[in-house]
């Protein structure tokens, strides 16, 4: 609005100019002697079809650019409802012309309501809600076809998206530790451990701790991970080198091996967090149920999101029990500043044949261990796997390495 020639409370006189108003685009001379012109008669309307283009720069239809236009929007352009259409029906306020550029509506699509023809807002909303009609009906049709790309009957779109998301603190720490981890030169070896005595050895020690449970703290019911962590611990002390880390001094680039006495076995565990790696400090000082009874403590930590620095530091050697979740097998990644990682998998029941050829069931589990190349040879590691797998097999014999 550029100017208004009355102010508040004068009598506007008639024919006399009230307000001068910018109209964005060109407007052309014809148009507004339209806006103001008396209303024709029906002869006069016939011979006075306009065929140029309107004031919104579309082309009328019946001339020939409008016809490439309708032709490409026939197949979605719904069937325009009754209404007048006269020698003013392509003119419009402004409001209504920027109401067709944000909905994407053609004015000469629209039959108006208004005066001769004239194109108002609730014919722009009607015409979108009839159009849009026309599309889900369209839609429905083509998914109900035979042939039918599973895709489209389920609305999914062809367009990507990606929406980039930070790391949170726990996944950003396992991005640098694996990041130095994978620096390390892997082998894996991997064997398969016999747990039918262990299994019936675990029932009976059940069947014992819930008859003889007490309030102290101490864990009521035995998994197999403290038997397999024992056994660990045990193997260590006829294999020290597993539990050493490698230490390069940058000064003159000379790698050297530190021997650990304590047996500080990581434990990974998937928590609410994500991965973590508690770890049971002195394994080798301690028995079977301390063991579980610790084992239990850090597992009820995690869970609540409370482990504290103390119980994710020291570690020396890392078991991974992937067969909690249901994994078979597993190529676990050595953890930094260590020299092995033990992967364990699903206990699953097999058939097997005994000493006298006849079908039994048995309990095994894959073991597979990631050893760093760089200081442990194939053969070590091959060694110790083995007592590994006697003590498992044999796990009354754990009494006799009780300290």
């Amino acid at each position: 609005m550029k100017k208004l020639y009355y102010d508040a409370g004068e009598m506007a006189k008639v024919g006399r100019p009230f307000v001068d108003i910018d109209i964005q685009g060109e407007a052309k001379q014809e148009d507004l002697d339209a806006l103001t012109a008396p209303e024709p008669s029906k002869d006069s309307a016939l011979e006075q079809q306009p065929k140029k283009e309107s004031s919104s720069g579309l082309p009328e239809k019946g001339t020939p650019g409008s016809q490439t236009h309708t032709a490409q929007s026939q197949a979605t352009k719904p069937s325009p409802p009754s209404g007048n259409t006269g020698r003013y029906a392509s003119l419009a306020t402004p409001a209504v012309r920027h109401l067709c550029r944000e909905l994407n509506v053609i004015i000469t699509d629209v039959s108006g309501t208004g005066k001769d023809g004239r194109v108002l807002k609730e014919d722009i909303y009607k015409f979108v809600q009839a159009r849009e009609a026309a599309k889900q009906t369209g839609q429905a049709e083509r998914a109900a076809a035979p042939g039918t790309p599973s895709s489209a009957i389920l609305g999914v779109t062809d367009k990507q998206t990606e929406t980039p998301v930070p790391l949170t603190n726990t996944q950003h720490q396992m991005f640098k530790t694996m990041t130095r981890s994978l620096s390390i030169p892997h082998f894996l070896y991997s064997d398969e451990i016999d747990f039918s005595q262990l299994h019936r050895l675990r029932q009976r020690l059940n069947q014992g701790l819930s008859k003889s449970a007490k309030e102290g703290g101490e864990a009521t019911k035995l998994s197999y991970l403290p038997f397999i962590v024992k056994a660990v611990s045990l193997v260590l002390y006829k294999y020290p080198i597993l539990n050493a880390r490698v230490d390069v001094d940058h000064d003159i680039s000379k790698p050297t091996l530190i021997h650990r006495s304590q047996h500080n076995i990581g434990i990974a565990m998937d928590t609410p967090a994500g991965l973590l790696v508690p770890v049971i400090k002195n394994v080798g000082e301690r028995n079977i149920l301390s063991i579980a009874t610790e084992l239990a403590r850090l597992q009820s930590l995690a869970a609540a999101g409370k482990l504290s620095v103390q119980d994710l530091s020291g570690g020396t050697i890392t078991v991974s029990n992937i067969g909690n979740i249901g994994g078979t097998y597993v190529s676990p990644i050595i953890v930094d500043k260590e020299v092995v990682i033990l992967g364990v998998g699903r206990m699953r029941t097999v058939p097997a044949f005994d000493a006298e050829d006849r079908v039994i069931k048995k309990q095994v589990c894959n073991f597979s261990w990631s050893a760093d190349h760089r200081v442990i040879d194939g053969a070590t590691m091959a060694r110790a796997a083995e007592v590994v797998r006697q003590i498992m097999e044999e796990p009354d014999s754990m009494v006799l390495h009780l300290r």
